[in-house]
């Protein structure tokens, strides 16, 4: 048996990167492979401790809070296959997405569809259901092909569509509760660019236009700034050309302006509220119309280095005009004031039982505020409009709901917690965060 004390390492306070969530886990391990991982399950259970994988702690919510023994995925990246002819491409679970992309870009593949963050795991980023924005493409849930999971009794199993499919279909966004996923394996497809066009646009026209640019666009999403008119749209389609910004460019819009300018004005309408109208008015106007191509990551994602806390509810996608316009309602009745964008995406029926696109069209909703903002009263109110519609939280960020709740707008719920009940009878994976939103 692999030795747990060889890779046990220090145990410091963890903490999460928006520094909403920490822990003092009383053991914290990092397993240099699957069999490692293993004996560390088996090791737990000895001491009656529960186990949580944590990654590089971009959820916002306690889904990667590690009370009893924290493993810690620095180790486990290797990439263990690469095909190229069938785009089938396994990669350890600790991997990070920046270090993927740039490993299929080598091969000339890519993931089909991502978020606009790269800096997750991919077994974190899959597993809190991260999803991105699509017409005909989904989540990162739907571009897996297998799974390889160590399970509550220490075994190692994998699964797929073929191969024990209703684990795969259960776990593909699992929270971590059904095992500790070590390894993943893509679906990917050949590499491509995209253009990316931004443009302002009013908001009367970007709702009036929604399902237009939503439906004539392989990629669409927007933001809108609260307490102004003000909208910056963002369409991307796939292209032949490549036009990429240039490097100046590139620096001003991206790290100058959306990091090292907007975390200053987060800081100025923390001190001074009454400037937050003013200031994202000025935020509005100053994100300005471009068009560049590059390759398909590149475009996908963008740097965020101002902290924030998030919440993020997924309605049917018949709602979102409406839902839209009320929450625009509640700002003239509520005396927030926001100083960051709320964010639109779309995409397509997904079929992994907790992903929050499961069977029907999706609209997101996301809103943020800066981190060290108090959230609870504009989360609270948002939410509560969300649920109105039959919303589904985002795993890995903010929310309040519970199993009494959840199993009402998820039709396999009961299919997960009945699986979950199976494989993890003792909750070796459970945490406070797992116990609120599955039940005991």
């Amino acid at each position: 048996m692999p030795s747990v004390r060889s890779s046990r390492v220090s145990s410091p306070t963890w903490r999460n990167w928006a520094g909403n969530q920490r822990a003092v886990p009383r053991r914290v391990l990092a397993p240099r492979g699957t069999e490692e991982v293993a004996a560390a399950v088996r090791d737990a259970a000895a001491r009656g401790l529960t186990v949580r994988m944590t990654g590089t702690g971009h959820s916002f919510t306690g889904a990667a809070v590690a009370e009893g023994v924290l493993l810690r995925p620095d180790r486990l990246t290797a990439v263990r296959s690469v095909d190229t002819a069938s785009g089938l491409v396994t990669v350890e679970a600790g991997l990070p997405l920046h270090r993927l992309n740039r490993l299929l870009d080598e091969h000339g593949l890519a993931l089909a569809n991502m978020g606009d963050i790269q800096e997750q795991t991919v077994a974190g980023a899959l597993q809190t259901g991260t999803h991105g924005t699509g017409r005909d493409v989904a989540g990162l849930a739907s571009q897996v092909a297998a799974l390889e999971l160590v399970l509550a009794d220490g075994s190692t199993v994998t699964c797929s569509r073929t191969e024990r499919p209703e684990l795969f279909d259960a776990a593909r966004v699992g929270l971590g509760a059904l095992g500790v996923v070590t390894a993943v394996t893509w679906q990917t497809v050949p590499a491509f660019r995209l253009q990316a066009r931004e443009e302002p646009m009013h908001w009367e026209e970007v709702l009036a236009r929604l399902d237009e640019l939503a439906d004539a666009n392989e990629h669409f999403e927007f933001y809108w700034f609260p307490h102004t008119e003000g909208c910056l749209t963002k369409r991307n389609n796939r292209t032949d050309r490549a036009a990429p910004l240039p490097a100046v460019r590139h620096w001003l819009d991206d790290e100058f302006l959306s990091n090292a300018v907007f975390g200053m004005l987060q800081r100025l309408t923390r001190r001074v509220p009454a400037a937050v109208g003013p200031v994202n008015a000025v935020s509005a106007r100053a994100l300005g119309a471009r068009t560049y191509s590059d390759t398909s990551y590149k475009v996908f994602t963008s740097p965020r280095r101002v902290r924030f806390k998030e919440q993020e509810y997924a309605i049917p996608r018949e709602h979102l005009v409406a839902t839209l316009r009320e929450l625009r309602t509640l700002f003239a009745r509520r005396d927030w004031r926001i100083s960051f964008p709320i964010e639109v995406r779309v995409l397509p029926p997904e079929d992994a039982w907790l992903s929050m696109a499961y069977g029907r069209r999706t609209a997101f909703i996301a809103v943020h505020v800066y981190h060290r903002n108090p959230h609870e009263d504009y989360f609270r109110g948002v939410e509560e409009l969300m649920t109105a519609v039959g919303g589904r939280p985002h795993w890995g960020k903010l929310h309040t709901r519970d199993a009494a709740y959840l199993e009402k707008v998820y039709p396999r719920f009961a299919d997960f917690t009945a699986l979950r009940d199976e494989l993890d009878p003792e909750r070796r994976f459970a945490n406070r965060y797992i116990a609120q939103v599955l039940g005991r």
